[in-house]
């Protein structure tokens, strides 16, 4: 095997192999390796400028058996970018140490004639490349040894109850609420992006860690170390990028439901806000507003001047936010021009089709340039010259009829390949454009990528349930979001799916989750409320006034008992806003999320690694959400220091669990002195 010093960066091949090493950023690492010769020049989520960097590089010979992964004689090279070093064996295993001190090793266990602890007869390698038969690409199964005792967060979004990833098998692919951000945070002191955009899979077993990307022509991941997670996110969001600046205008209420179905309802909910003394800083218009899916424009009958309503609803300080979908119907006015100039998302087999909901629909290919210019032209001149101030992109994994990705293909390559970015590039239709103006973009997704955050990107969970197994599930969704350099996320207050709005179990759920999202990024009311006995408005079957809608979701609409928590805690959401502008401003600085797992602020205290019931809204409030039905105490602990418990201001020492009362018009919120 060659080793080779190429300006500053570690390079060896091995059995066809071309593998990089070289310094990326403070105290960190990038991998690559390829089959082909040459690397694709891909950067992927490593789109920000580096930091200058001193690495060094030594290539050595043994002079006496080592004892592990050499013989005498045998080559063996080592590159050291500040804290973080790899040490690269005769047989291309890489070790990674922070300090001197090994954190992460690639996992081999293949007989090579050495008497070193990995040889086997087991002919396992540390990274297998398999190539895809009649393509260019690779599937790809990278292994790392397991460490004992590990914790791992990050990662994006997964339903599940799990907030530590150790021992989870997580699909590395987009779905309607589940999120892949493959960047994970290690209770061992290190972070680790793994650059790739292809599905997959991860495993973070117990025997060993196992990634795997079912199409991709590179391998590529990249490795921080520091001694807090605060400061792993900080170098990560260093490198793939940093949320802009958040107005302030937009830190109050965002008032949704599914769906307003005309201009004229929109005001008067708007206006009916203004009577009752509430400012909301933006209403939301959802989906069918327009004719079919792909025209992206209103639907004149129940719309018929756009800009009369959006001036009114300025005139009343409220910013108006339209839902965009990446669907074309075959109806669609736009679906036969975006189909020739090929604008559109490939199958590989099979009709043209990848989403069926009210339609048969094919959705946009934002990868195509041509894509993202014809799509900005269209809702700009339907509507942003009304005024519109932001969008909601919806749909925007895609959602796809069948996720079945092996059968789609962008201009960039198969959806295999590439598609986990796909939320990323629908976003910049918008964000490309609409950054030009010179201030801050702030546009709705259902789902992001590694690097999303520098988009203009709130994202929010998707169309979860409503229950409390569900709320639980999005809190340890938010943290590890958080942790994943993702920190303008949010979730529809109450859950998306509601059967019966009159349920008194739901409108408990419905207050215990009002009062979690006051003390997160962004306080939204959304929800698909049921029961659906609104007639629809006309009986055409398409347009604005043909598909239902979900009962009333304004504060007032739950009850007077409600409306008054409600209020009372909109008050406290109003009270916050300087500190929450200080949070906003926190992840501009350096990536820090505004919802943040205990041990993020606490990572010398082992107490905080194990908790995700509870979380630090910045740094002085913690916060204990109500997370079960009819549950009016809980415990709660507290790091060591003083804190004050916002109810009765009573000033307890932590290191403790304490029980607390949480009637349902209070959530435990305690102020760290």
């Amino acid at each position: 095997m060659i080793f080779i010093n190429d300006n500053g960066a570690l390079v060896f091949k091995k059995a066809g192999e071309t593998v990089r090493i070289e310094a990326w950023g403070k105290d960190s690492l990038r991998v690559r390796a390829t089959m082909q010769g040459k690397f694709s020049g891909k950067d992927w989520a490593l789109t920000e400028e580096k930091e200058q960097c001193s690495p060094v590089v030594e290539i050595k010979k043994n002079d006496k058996w080592m004892g592990s992964d050499s013989n005498p004689g045998q080559e063996y090279a080592v590159i050291r970018n500040g804290r973080v070093s790899a040490e690269v064996n005769f047989a291309g295993v890489i070790t990674f140490y922070r300090d001197g001190e090994k954190f992460l090793r690639e996992y081999f266990r293949f007989y090579g004639g050495t008497l070193s602890k990995e040889s086997r007869c087991l002919k396992i390698t540390n990274r297998e490349w398999k190539g895809n038969i009649g393509g260019s690409e690779y599937t790809l199964n990278v292994k790392f040894e397991s460490n004992p005792g590990e914790k791992i967060f990050g990662m994006g979004q997964y339903q599940q109850n799990d907030m530590n990833l150790k021992g989870c098998v997580l699909e590395l692919a987009q779905r309607n609420s589940q999120i892949s951000v493959p960047f994970a945070v290690s209770s061992m002191g290190y972070g680790f992006l793994w650059n790739n955009p292809a599905v997959g899979r991860v495993t973070f077993g117990n025997n060993y860690t196992e990634w795997i990307a079912r199409a991709t022509k590179d391998m590529d991941y990249w490795i921080t170390v520091a001694d807090a997670p605060k400061q792993l996110v900080e170098n990560y969001t260093a490198v793939t990028g940093r949320a802009g600046e958040f107005p302030e205008n937009l830190m109050g209420l965002w008032q949704c439901k599914l769906r307003y179905r005309t201009q004229e309802e929109v005001l008067s909910i708007a206006r009916k806000y203004k009577e009752e003394g509430i400012k909301i800083d933006q209403i939301v218009i959802d989906f069918f507003h327009w004719t079919v899916q792909g025209d992206w424009k209103f639907d004149k009958t129940y719309w018929p001047d756009p800009k009369a309503m959006v001036d009114e609803l300025h005139s009343m300080g409220i910013k108006v936010i339209v839902s965009v979908w990446p669907s074309v119907d075959r109806k669609s006015e736009n679906f036969y021009p975006m189909t020739e100039q090929g604008l559109l998302i490939k199958t590989e087999r099979g009709a043209a089709q990848t989403y069926d909901y009210q339609g048969d629909c094919v959705e946009i290919d934002p990868f195509n340039p041509e894509t993202r210019k014809y799509v900005w032209e269209v809702c700009k001149k339907n509507y942003y010259d009304f005024g519109i101030d932001a969008f909601w992109l919806d749909n925007s994994e895609p959602d796809y009829g069948v996720y079945d990705f092996e059968n789609y293909r962008y201009c960039d390559g198969p959806a295999l390949e590439i598609s986990n970015m796909y939320p990323q590039m629908y976003s910049r239709i918008f964000y490309d454009e609409m950054s030009k103006e010179n201030k801050p973009v702030v546009n709705l997704l259902r789902c992001a990528w590694a690097g999303s955050q520098k988009y203009g990107n709130v994202v929010w969970s998707g169309d979860v349930p409503s229950n409390f197994e569900s709320f639980a599930d999005q809190l340890q969704c938010g943290l590890n979001m958080g942790l994943a350099g993702i920190p303008w996320w949010t979730t529809d207050i109450g859950g998306f799916m509601t059967d019966d709005v009159n349920d008194p179990d739901f409108r408990q759920l419905l207050i215990r989750w009002y009062q979690f999202a006051v003390y997160s990024a962004v306080l939204r009311m959304h929800g698909d409320r049921g029961p659906y006995d609104i007639p629809p408005l006309d009986d055409r079957d398409w347009g604005g006034g043909y598909l239902h809608t979900g009962q009333p979701n304004e504060l007032w609409s739950y009850g007077e008992d409600n409306y008054e928590i409600m209020k009372k805690y909109y008050n406290v959401r109003i009270s916050l806003h300087d500190y929450i502008k200080k949070l906003y401003e926190e992840a501009s600085a350096n990536g820090s999320p505004l919802i943040r797992a205990m041990f993020y602020e606490f990572p010398e205290d082992s107490n905080c690694w194990e908790l995700q019931d509870q979380y630090m809204f910045g740094d002085k409030y913690l916060v204990a959400p109500i997370l079960k039905l009819n549950q009016f105490k809980r415990e709660v602990y507290l790091p060591a220091g003083k804190w004050q418990l916002t109810s009765d201001n009573t000033v307890f020492e932590g290191g403790c669990t304490v029980t607390v009362d949480a009637p349902i018009d209070y959530m435990p919120v305690f102020i760290r002195l």
